[in-house]
């Protein structure tokens, strides 16, 4: 493996951003951490960061994502609950470091980290900031550049899906196909409006293309609830009517602005117009890294400098 090349582009140099566009790791650090059974093989672990979805069997263990770093340890006695088998791989939905910072503490336990369109970039932390990258040992060991990628591991097949220009420019879905589950990474957070990451490529038209992929992938049981079940990025399990939901607010909110944006509204103005007023009770926030305002800010940019 070669070491990491400085890149403006998003794929596909070995190295994450120590960046978390997700919830400050400060609230984070003494939060308990929760093992909760989807079905099938996985599991949904919460509270180390980012949710981690975690798949036990004959031949060991895989997780999707790691939480943050210094929650590695309560991570890993979790884990062990579950299985006493090796952790054989970790699969990155993205490079956030809410969602990558325990790679390095659980690599050590001789896994694969599968990077590439997942989250192989090595860029800026802020506009004008110093390149921060990942420390060797929580670097990838395998990527992929294509749409992408398959595995069969403990006894299902495992599709691991690109999902470009979303939440990030690295974006992947993680389905697991006999227990019917999608770990979604943070394209999907029901708790609070899309967040997107404009510098590193995120946009709203490319996440809610990845809701509608979602959507394809996810299968209603009787009286549209269970089903194949989402895990999202944070907040509660969901299921395909959750995301529907999710997916028509993001796309009335992406209409309304872009409307607001054809009649020569600034993004002053648009704010003042309100556009997710009625979304607001379930998805807006005044305070907090991701705020209502920032979110229409977030879609406003993405609709106004779009080619």
């Amino acid at each position: 493996m070669t070491g990491p090349t400085r890149m403006r582009q998003p794929l596909f140099a070995l190295a994450f951003v120590l960046l978390a566009a997700g919830i400050p790791a400060a609230a984070q650090q003494n939060a308990e951490l929760h093992v909760l059974p989807v079905q099938g093989n996985v599991y949904m672990l919460v509270g180390a960061g980012g949710n981690i979805a975690i798949q036990v069997g004959n031949q060991g263990v895989l997780l999707v994502d790691t939480g943050l770093a210094q929650n590695s340890e309560k991570v890993l006695a979790e884990v062990r609950k579950l299985s006493s088998r090796p952790i054989r791989y970790i699969i990155n939905t993205h490079f956030h470091a809410d969602h990558t910072g325990g790679n390095e503490a659980i690599a050590k336990a001789g896994v694969t980290i599968t990077g590439g369109n997942v989250a192989g970039n090595l860029t800026d932390a802020a506009e004008g900031a110093a390149i921060v990258a990942i420390p060797f040992g929580a670097l990838p060991t395998d990527t992929y550049i294509t749409n992408e990628k398959h595995m069969y591991f403990n006894g299902e097949g495992i599709e691991i899906i690109h999902q470009p220009n979303a939440h990030t420019d690295g974006d992947s879905f993680v389905y697991f196909r006999r227990s019917d589950v999608v770990s979604a990474g943070d394209i999907f957070t029901p708790g609070n409006y899309p967040i997107i990451d404009l510098q590193h490529g995120g946009s709203i038209q490319g996440t809610i293309a990845a809701l509608n992929k979602l959507i394809e992938l996810t299968i209603p049981a009787d009286k549209q609830e269970g089903g194949t079940y989402v895990i999202p990025g944070h907040g509660r399990l969901c299921d395909q009517a959750d995301v529907v939901e999710y997916r028509d607010m993001a796309t009335i909110i992406r209409d309304r602005i872009q409307n607001l944006i054809h009649k020569g509204m600034t993004l002053e103005q648009v704010k003042a117009a309100q556009p997710t007023r009625d979304y607001d009770p379930e998805y807006g926030a005044t305070t907090g890294f991701w705020t209502t305002d920032k979110f229409v800010e977030a879609v406003y940019r993405s609709l106004s400098e779009r080619k």
